[in-house]
């Protein structure tokens, strides 16, 4: 693999670094956006490091975005409302392994020097069209691997999260992480502990998203010792899930689903990582099912829909991951939403107001809706108004 003479970069782009060069600061095209250029995969974002401070960077620049500017970092939107990190060109002055106090002032390649990984160690000068790669970082591409920049323990001693990311490059670009750099993080793995739980949910979920194997990403979280601080419940999956997650496409990764199934305890998972309440809630009503009904006549599956409420769709789709084919169900499911057919209180003829109206009060309100939803599974017929109120009056 080569250097192409000129990389095609966005003119929205080489705006930026004009206007940046025109103000007297150097300014370099860096990050994944030319690794992934230079490994042909798509990309949209390009990062930038520069000479300018972050105050001169904001003074430069009409719109931008505070995404870090206690770490050197200013978003700079252009005109097509992309956001392109601008950070000063830095070095890591102390670190705790979780964050680090920078100092700017340095060049290029002492800048380069702090990254983590020599792939990500590559800049560009859209202007000039000149390559910087100090540390191999093409030629690590070429032979698909990963290796830290300089001395690997450093690397992770500055920040343990990069343990993740050696862990997620590796599994979505299939390369082998070099002996050197894997021994160093597997030495380093205890101080992931130390890092917040959103950072990892973070790399977690990029991960699930990115990997070309999900059960080789499983894999590596295992032997680096990743699984074994964060997610214990990946430690010993059984086949059958891995397998599922091996035949789901990249562009459709859920990474709540893939993380029910792969656990047993989804929603325990997610609390531990700081996911929402909504993935949260998501993970917890997949566990709560029932994961299928109690047979295939129409009545069982309409019981089925009416329990599993807003799971249903997350319950099917681990039924086709785990077992390879369509539930057999699913054809059911298909026709009781076609007919909309009733599947809860909601959907009655009947409000709790017109029972009421009727005579009824406190919780005999709730258990007679749920009585008539009963009735009305077994038979959607019967979902009308006056067949509900007397039936309603007989339950009375």
């Amino acid at each position: 693999m080569s250097f192409p003479d000129v990389l095609a970069i966005p003119d929205e782009v080489l705006e930026i670094a004009r206007t940046l060069e025109a103000a007297g600061y150097e300014a370099w095209c860096v990050g994944g956006a030319l690794r992934d250029a230079l490994l042909g995969h798509p990309h949209t974002d390009y990062d930038f490091a520069t000479s300018a401070t972050p105050a001169q960077v904001q003074a430069v620049f009409r719109r931008t975005a505070p995404v870090g500017e206690k770490y050197g970092t200013v978003g700079v939107i252009d005109r097509r409302r992309t956001v392109h990190e601008v950070t000063t060109f830095r070095r890591d002055v102390s670190t705790d392994g979780r964050h680090a106090v920078v100092a700017y002032g340095v060049s290029l390649e002492e800048d380069l020097a702090r990254r983590d990984f020599t792939i990500n160690a590559i800049a560009y000068h859209p202007l000039r069209r000149e390559w910087r790669d100090p540390f191999g970082g093409r030629s690590d591409l070429e032979r698909g691997v990963l290796r830290a920049v300089g001395e690997p323990a450093e690397r992770f001693r500055e920040d343990y999260l990069r343990i993740l990311r050696a862990l997620r490059f590796a599994a979505r670009f299939g390369f082998t992480i070099e002996p050197a750099t894997w021994a160093a993080a597997v030495t380093a793995a205890p101080g992931l502990a130390r890092l917040s739980a959103e950072r990892v949910r973070d790399e977690w979920f990029k991960g699930l998203r990115t990997a070309r194997s999900v059960p080789e990403l499983v894999e590596l979280w295992t032997r680096v010792g990743a699984a074994e601080a964060w997610i214990p419940e990946l430690l010993a999956p059984a086949p059958d899930r891995l397998a599922g997650a091996a035949a789901i496409a990249p562009d459709a990764r859920d990474p709540v689903l893939l993380t029910a199934l792969l656990t047993d305890d989804a929603a325990a998972v997610l609390r531990r990582l700081r996911a929402s309440g909504a993935e949260i809630g998501r993970a917890a009503a997949i566990a709560r099912g029932p994961a299928e009904p109690a047979g295939l006549a129409p009545a069982d599956v309409r019981r089925w829909l009416s329990g599993a409420g807003g799971a249903a769709d997350d319950l099917l789709a681990l039924h086709r991951l785990r077992h390879g084919r369509e539930a057999p169900w699913a054809g059911a499911v298909r026709s009781v939403r076609e007919r909309g057919e009733p599947l809860a209180r909601g959907d009655l003829a009947v409000s709790g107001t017109d029972l009421q109206a009727l005579g009824a009060a406190g919780p005999r309100i709730g258990e007679l809706l749920a009585a008539l939803l009963d009735r009305v599974l077994d038979d959607p017929a019967l979902n009308r108004r006056d067949t509900l109120l007397a039936l309603a009056r007989e339950l009375m």
